[in-house]
């Protein structure tokens, strides 16, 4: 590849990370030769603490100047390659861990852990993985065509050189990672932003972008330097409108004067279904499957719908199968601020210990990773304070099957973690119920969907379908090994995992025998309660805040639940989850051949089969 093809490639990638074009053809030259000359600038000196003991975030190795002179900004040559010791991903580490001693030797080596030669490399890989936050950069792959999966954050820890490189507020270079596009190698890039002299230290800013003095930059710097936030406020106030906008392609409301659809009970009414399984199993002679949408009675999508005033002025007759902004409820961030609209004020109680618990009871405390960190990190360290568990799940809030979701204790992770895309940390559920799997002699976490229908938002009307579903881990439970997806997880039905089949009767009889002494009825009511608080506080603002009305709508939603025991394991507490737009509704057709028929007569014909449906509210 000669120069000019070379640039043409990786212009866009060079720009994008603000690498100065005078460096360019140098950069070109180095690697067409291979060339690795960082250690002809610069010296690796190990900071010694003499009698002193290095805390955790104090640095093992520094890197200083050692090119006579010194080194120029401008001097188009001070470019340098720097290679990646370690590539993972957070689902392989340990697995690479295992599999390659020679490199968890040099990772202890340069993570100041390695004491004794007599110790096997093996024995270092639990601190490696709990040390590994304050050293790994990530980047992630963005090209036309990758599937989510491949878009999932990459993290590296750089080679003994970039590695040793320290944080400061007024640095003096700057490291990018840097694809190299023939080679499919990902290196990183070390240049000067400014004259650095000889035996001066190197360092770069860790949190780029972060304005200098903010309690946020002070927050993400945590990894590499301790600081108090126990009097910082920890309360959330709802956010205004335009967060309810941010990111979301608007839809349009109904006219509020158009009445609601007249049916013509003389004929089948006409569906077009982009969901296969509603092609399938909508049997009921009521209906007639239609492939033009222009024809149907019903529109049931599962792409998004925004176009309610035009559907209320040109078809006011025409159904549709969502809500306007009824992306309050399935998108994981604005879930956690409508159900905090039913929340009991706090009374005095005891003092303190009431502020940290979670209110409504029955929602995990979630914050956003992003507008609420300082408020995150001082909730984290009130409750380290007073020794309460500190396990948190840290999501996106806008991807599901569990993708880039990780569960941890360490506010060095999650610090970092906040830094690949938008997040929300939710309490983990440290005291699950759990449901002993006979054939596994074992205890394992489960979770709990049900079906959610809601007819009407102005007059709420919302019915749970009584056929619920269930999903169990394949491992016993313990709070420990929390990269176990098996363990810690239930989603089992992707990827190469055993997937346990078991319908909500026979669970039933066996939780009856399991916790005889907590009927299966009291659990679904206060389930029912749960999601009528929930739809409550949904639709108890207009939109964009809230659900908006509209009387050609009709929805079916998955909620996922989980149990927990609270009161010193003596009361049993529902915990929602998420809330799933167009969910995937095999098991159930699978289960109950009737699904569809009972939902469309229930959501468009109002036939109450009192068998399959619960009204909530």
């Amino acid at each position: 590849m000669d120069y000019e093809a070379f640039e043409a490639a990786h212009k866009p990638q060079l720009q994008s990370s603000g690498v100065p074009e005078h460096f360019w053809p140098e950069l070109y030259r180095k690697l067409s030769e291979q060339a690795f000359d960082a250690g002809l600038s610069f010296s690796l000196l190990a900071v010694d603490y003499g009698e002193e003991t290095r805390a955790a975030e104090d640095p093992v190795w520094t890197l200083q100047v050692s090119k006579e002179g010194g080194l120029k900004a401008n001097d188009p040559t001070e470019i340098y390659l720097i290679d990646h010791a370690w590539t993972f991903r957070t689902d392989n580490a340990r697995q690479l861990l295992n599999a390659h001693p020679e490199l968890v030797s040099r990772l202890a080596v340069m993570m100041g852990l390695q004491q004794d030669d007599d110790v096997p490399p093996n024995a270092y890989i639990p601190r490696i993985l709990q040390d590994m936050w304050r050293w790994c950069n990530m980047y992630s792959l963005n090209a036309d065509g990758l599937s989510v999966e491949n878009r999932m954050p990459i993290w590296y820890v750089m080679d003994e050189v970039g590695s040793a490189i320290l944080h400061s507020d007024t640095p003096n270079c700057r490291v990018v990672p840097f694809m190299h596009i023939p080679e499919g190698i990902t290196y990183s890039l070390l240049f000067p932003t400014e004259d650095i002299d000889e035996g001066e230290n190197v360092c770069r800013d860790f949190v780029e972008n972060v304005p200098l003095g903010s309690r946020k930059r002070d927050a993400l710097l945590l990894p590499w330097r301790y600081d108090s936030f126990v009097k910082e406020d920890f309360s959330q106030s709802e956010p205004p409108k335009e967060y309810f906008l941010a990111g979301h392609i608007e839809e349009s409301l109904p006219d509020p004067d158009v009445p609601p659809p007249l049916i013509d009970g003389n004929r089948p009414l006409k569906v077009y279904a982009q969901y296969e399984l509603v092609n399938q199993y909508l049997t009921d002679p009521s209906y007639e499957l239609v492939s033009d949408p222009a024809e149907a009675d019903i529109l049931w999508m599962t792409s998004h719908f925004k176009e309610f005033r035009e559907l209320s002025e040109n078809n006011p007759n025409k159904f549709v199968n969502q809500f306007p902004f009824e992306n309050v409820l399935t998108i994981k961030d604005l879930l956690s601020i409508v159900c905090r609209r039913a929340a009991a004020s706090s009374g005095d109680g005891d003092g303190d210990e009431v502020s940290l618990a979670s209110n409504p009871r029955w929602l995990p405390v979630t914050y956003n990773l992003k507008t609420e960190l300082v408020p995150f990190v001082a909730y984290y360290q009130n409750r380290a304070q007073r020794g309460l568990d500190n396990h948190w799940i840290v999501k996106p809030w806008n991807l599901a099957r569990t993708l880039d979701t990780h569960i941890t204790d360490s506010l060095t992770q999650m610090m970092r973690l906040q830094q690949t895309g938008p997040k929300i940390a939710q309490k983990y559920i440290e005291h699950p119920v759990l449901f002993e799997r006979a054939e596994l002699e074992a205890s394992v976490k489960f979770d709990v969907r049900y079906v959610l229908l809601v007819k009407s938002v102005d007059e709420l009307c919302a019915y749970v379908y009584t056929n619920f579903f269930l999903r169990f881990a394949n491992k016993p439970f313990q709070m420990d090994d929390f990269d176990d997806y098996e363990k810690h997880f239930t989603v089992m039905n992707y990827g190469q995992f055993q997937l346990r089949h078991m319908k909500c009767d026979e669970f039933v009889q066996t939780w009856h025998t399991q916790y005889p002494q907590h009927p299966w009825d009291q659990i679904e009511t206060d389930i029912c309660e749960m999601l009528r608080e929930m739809l409550q506080g949904a639709t108890k603002v207009g939109p964009p805040c809230g659900i908006g009305a509209s009387a050609q709508s009709r929805a079916l939603y998955a909620v996922d639940l989980m149990l927990e025991w609270t009161e010193a394991g003596s009361r049993i507490q529902p915990k929602l989850l998420e809330v799933n737009f167009t969910p995937d509704c095999q098991r159930a057709c699978e289960y109950y051949p009737e699904f569809y028929n009972d939902v469309f007569n229930l959501l468009f014909l109002d036939q109450e089969n009192l068998d399959v449906f619960r009204r909530i509210v």
